[in-house]
């Protein structure tokens, strides 16, 4: 960070934990859950991911801002977290990709950020207390005055935050990944299978996956009717990640229901791992800390893949109904991390196999979704 350009700024934890920094980015006062992310890359990525909505990241990585931002790391249309919180951040980037530095980045979309606090005591704490509410100030730096403010907010068990992310409009997507490591399994004079996806707060990369691997993508509102998503006559349902309270979703997850009736082949990520299971009859609850980083261990019966994961709320495994199977688990805390109905076309997992940032073990669940939609094509 350059010397002469930070303000002081305040952090306030629910429980009174008090952190004093710099500010960096725009001014004034966000609230929201604090979370810590490990992630050693991929900071843009993150903090442009709809289900980060509602959450002030902790960066656990100590230097941030070092490769700038640009344009084609966006997963949606700006920025979608509360605020950032850094131990060193740099105005002076260095990346060919680079179009801007990340304080003048928050500066512009005015998301507030505060640097020089010791990081690892905050990750210490979250992981020790739990998830909580918090706030970052520039402009209220006294903390009694603060924590009055982050006790006020509103908790994120129960919160319902998908109308806040999901698109307005329905739209077709069409641009692919531009990678060596892209692959499609479609051949000449294959059916171009039509999917569905329900937006409750997708990324920009799983929709590319899904056109590279051949698909006509349909996006539609998370709250869109039944009736009006299959009058697409899909060949598969498509269920996206998001943020808040999956069980506070009780449209969606309404809607999955009746979708599910109708056989549709049904693949879902992140939240929508946890809309089908909330469909399918499981319960959900919220995890101590959550799961974020690029290095969460996933896998069952002598299988691994090392996942980028992105949640703060899981299945209960005693909740599945026998009909349901548990294909993977968080191999950290042992919490559900896939499942599959054992007769019908659904399956889900907690992490992100679209990766962005993160590792691709698990870029083989399209190919799966789009064999299971060539296999029930009528």
């Amino acid at each position: 960070m350059l010397q002469g350009k930070a303000k002081p700024a305040l952090l306030v934890l629910a429980d009174g934990t008090t952190y004093r920094g710099q500010s960096f980015g725009a001014k004034g006062t966000a609230i929201g859950e604090v979370v810590f992310n490990t992630g050693m890359t991929g900071y843009q990525e993150v903090m442009t991911d709809p289900s980060y909505s509602g959450q002030i990241v902790t960066f656990t990585y100590p230097e941030l801002g070092n490769t700038g931002v640009n344009l084609d790391d966006e997963e949606s249309s700006g920025i979608k977290v509360k605020g950032i919180i850094a131990r060193n951040v740099t105005y002076r980037p260095s990346n060919w990709r680079s179009s801007q530095s990340l304080p003048d980045y928050l500066t512009q979309q005015n998301i507030p950020g505060i640097y020089g606090i010791d990081t690892r005591a905050l990750t210490r704490k979250i992981r020790s207390v739990g998830a909580m509410n918090g706030g970052i100030s520039t402009e209220i730096l006294d903390r009694d005055r603060l924590l009055e403010r982050v006790i006020a907010a509103p908790d994120m068990n129960g919160l319902n935050l998908v109308n806040d992310v999901t698109t307005k409009d329905i739209y077709e997507w069409s641009e692919t990944t531009d990678t060596s490591w892209e692959f499609s399994p479609q051949s000449p004079g294959d059916k171009t299978l039509t999917v569905v996806a329900i937006d409750f707060g997708i990324k920009r990369n799983i929709l590319r996956r899904l056109a590279s691997y051949g698909c006509r993508v349909i996006v539609v509102p998370a709250d869109t009717p039944v009736e009006k998503i299959l009058a697409y006559n899909p060949d598969g349902v498509f269920l996206s990640n998001g943020p808040g309270d999956p069980a506070a979703v009780t449209e969606g997850i309404a809607t999955t229901k009746e979708l599910l009736k109708a056989g549709k082949p049904t693949f879902g990520i992140c939240m929508g791992h946890q809309i089908l299971g909330l469909s399918l009859g499981a319960e959900t609850f919220k995890l101590k800390f959550g799961h974020r980083g690029l290095n969460q261990p996933a896998g069952l019966k002598r299988h691994v893949e090392i996942t980028s994961q992105n949640h703060g709320f899981a299945i209960a495994s005693e909740s599945l109904g026998a009909d349901v199977e548990i294909t993977h688990l968080n191999l950290n805390d042992k919490t559900v991390a896939g499942l599959r109905h054992k007769n019908l076309p659904f399956f889900s997992v907690q992490y992100h196999p679209e990766a962005s940032p993160g590792p691709h073990d698990a870029d083989y669940l399209f190919e799966r979704f789009v064999n299971l939609m060539r296999e029930n094509v009528t």
